[in-house]
């Protein structure tokens, strides 16, 4: 969600700064703003319009400095106005920023409220700033590293903050615990930030602080405290940023090259995978696949509908009970655990806090086989799991996921096929087929996006409606609500997906010939039924844009209108039928002219509950 990026050098920072907001936008957030120490004092620009609009008045303003700290905000506490927005301010002496959110605000409110603190915002942040002061002025703390030390200990909830003080200048001190952020390592300068990404072309050299550290940056020095209070070193890894990944290239949005991009993103995906081997997702998952009867799969929006498409591949081919939760929901209900399950969490950045903090709950519980099917090697998530299959599908600048969606399905399968093997559920012919069609998985994908003209076609009809109705069955109702999502998320239509054969259960009563009717129409064995579903609408006046195989036998009619796929692909089918989907999705926003990338509301990475 949103994004830090701090510096301390021995040069003007303020244009790494600004690069930094520039590449953190993908997360999306509605204000920004960045802080610097000038001449003794400290030098502050915000706005609530997109990060050019900053640019324009530090522009203005000439704010130079060789230290300075700056954010994007997605509104929690406070609205998005300008005295919400970050960098914030205690007594003009001290400067944070947060990502995050504290519990425990509105008690500390109180308590600072009453030493005489006032309080110029509505953010959890600004408790935050006073309360480091606090300790400072009081004597309690002789110094910010000491102080900031302090004050997270007294603070419930999810947090990463970067803070400086006019008193200590040349000195920047960090903090994390439920929230993303990192060391960057120069000559003669260090950074902070949330995503390697911003500091790409700055540094290829980073530390990923731990739950509870907390950092002192100098330009020549790093020390990091632990959350118990010892002195410890963070490996220094060197990551390649992906700094490409930022340019549009030909394309006119990132969604749309993210789309195009998904065929090498899962042969990517597939790289190395010669065989069906547990050995895949680490060297200790022969034991733990040999010894769990049960998946238990948590995830969030997208990472979710990849989730109970794979309960379909996992009950199906390897006869394993498994069960779906959104892991907003599942730490909060009592559930009955089961110490032999073995428990996946999904997640594009793994550092989605619903899924992490539903994570911890799972192993509070017993359950201590665990699996993170993410995208980033060195995520939160990654690291609190014993297993992990990482996706590879490279940068997602886009906030409607897209290619990671369609790669966290390619590991799922690998999942699904390596567990049937050793149930004695797939026979070697049968893994050499499936081996066989995901390699061909690209090129198939290929042919998808070659509808591209005629899903734009159909964009134009979308555009001008309010409401849509996504229908699938079996092993496609998931990609169904994935459908729905996407149109959702970036055209601002309201869609909703369903089950075909539930339509005469009550949807029906919305169809109408304003209604467009999304149906997925495989050549499967539920194919008969659909076609009846399908007739179900046709009588009732409804318009049916049907996304159908060549030999699924649907034919082109009056308010039925079909785009064929190129061939129907088994197992892996619902992977093909993502694609246009989204292509649908991306060509409708486009044409309603909505802000494709950055979504109202909405952020990349929810690093928050």
């Amino acid at each position: 969600m949103c994004g830090i990026v701090g510096a301390v050098a021995k040069r003007n920072v303020v244009s790494i700064l600004m690069e930094g907001l520039r590449r953190l936008e993908y997360r999306g957030y509605d204000s920004c703003g960045i802080a610097v120490l000038k001449d003794g004092a400290l030098h502050r620009a915000r706005s609530v319009s997109r990060v050019i609009d900053l640019a324009t008045q530090v522009e203005a303003t000439a704010i130079s400095s060789d230290m300075g700290i700056a954010h994007t905000r997605w509104a929690t506490h406070g609205e998005p106005v300008v005295v919400n927005a970050h960098p914030i301010f205690s007594c003009d002496e001290l400067t944070i920023v947060h990502n995050g959110i504290i519990e425990n605000h509105e008690s500390l409110r109180e308590e600072l409220s009453s030493q005489g603190y006032e309080f110029f915002s509505q953010t959890d942040t600004e408790v935050i700033a006073h309360l480091i002061h606090a300790l400072l002025q009081s004597g309690v703390a002789e110094d910010l590293f000491k102080a900031v030390r302090l004050a997270t200990k007294r603070l419930d909830g999810a947090y990463a903050i970067a803070v400086f003080r006019k008193q200590e200048p040349h000195l920047m001190v960090g903090a994390r615990a439920g929230s993303p952020l990192i060391v960057g390592f120069g000559d003669g300068e260090n950074f902070l930030a949330s995503d390697a990404l911003a500091l790409a072309g700055t540094t290829d050299k980073f530390a990923y602080l731990e739950e509870g550290d907390v950092v002192a940056l100098t330009r020549d020095s790093v020390t990091i405290i632990n959350r118990k209070d010892i002195s410890v070193e963070r490996q220094v890894r060197r990551v390649h940023a992906y700094s490409g990944a930022i340019d549009l290239g030909q394309y006119r949005h990132y969604m749309q090259k993210e789309i195009i991009e998904q065929p090498h993103a899962i042969a990517d995906t597939m790289e190395g995978v010669s065989g069906i081997v547990p050995e895949l997702f680490g060297y200790e998952a022969e034991h733990i696949f040999k010894h769990i009867n049960s998946i238990l799969i948590l995830a969030c929006g997208t990472s979710y509908y990849a989730g109970l498409t794979a309960k379909h591949w996992l009950e199906s081919l390897a006869k394993i009970p498994t069960s779906v939760e959104v892991a907003s929901e599942y730490r909060y209900r009592q559930s009955v655990p089961n110490p032999r399950s073995l428990v996946v969490t999904i997640s594009q950045s793994g550092e989605t806090a619903d899924t992490i903090v539903a994570l911890q709950y799972a192993k509070a519980l017993g359950q201590k086989h665990t699996l993170a099917i993410c995208n980033v090697s060195t995520s939160a998530m990654v690291g609190q799991t014993t297993l992990h299959y990482l996706t590879r599908a490279g940068v997602e600048i886009g906030v409607a996921s897209t290619k990671a969606f369609t790669t966290q399905l390619t590991a799922l399968f690998l999942l699904t096929l390596t567990l049937a093997k050793l149930r004695n559920r797939l026979s070697t012919a049968e893994e050499d087929a499936y081996l066989k069609q995901l390699r061909h998985l690209p090129m198939a994908l290929y042919s998808v996006l070659a509808l591209e003209p005629q899903i734009i076609a159909w964009s134009d009809d979308f555009a001008k409606c309010e409401h849509a109705l996504f229908l699938g069955r079996g092993l496609h109702y998931p990609i169904a609500l994935e459908g729905a999502l996407k149109l959702k998320e970036v055209s601002y239509i309201h869609a909703e997906a369903y089950p075909a054969g539930e339509l005469k259960h009550g949807p029906l009563a919305l169809v109408t010939d304003k209604m467009p009717v999304v149906t997925i129409a495989p050549n499967d064995a539920l194919v008969e039924k659909l076609k009846s579903n399908i007739q179900e609408v046709r009588t009732r006046g409804g318009r049916l844009y049907v996304f159908a195989d060549a030999d699924s036998n649907i034919q082109h009619d009056d308010g039925v209108h079909v785009i064929r796929m190129p061939e129907h692909y088994g197992q892996l089918s619902p992977i093909l039928h993502t694609v246009p989907l989204q292509l649908l999705a991306y060509h409708t926003a486009c044409a309603r002219g909505t802000d494709v990338d950055k979504p109202r509301n909405l952020a990349k990475s929810v690093t928050v509950e």
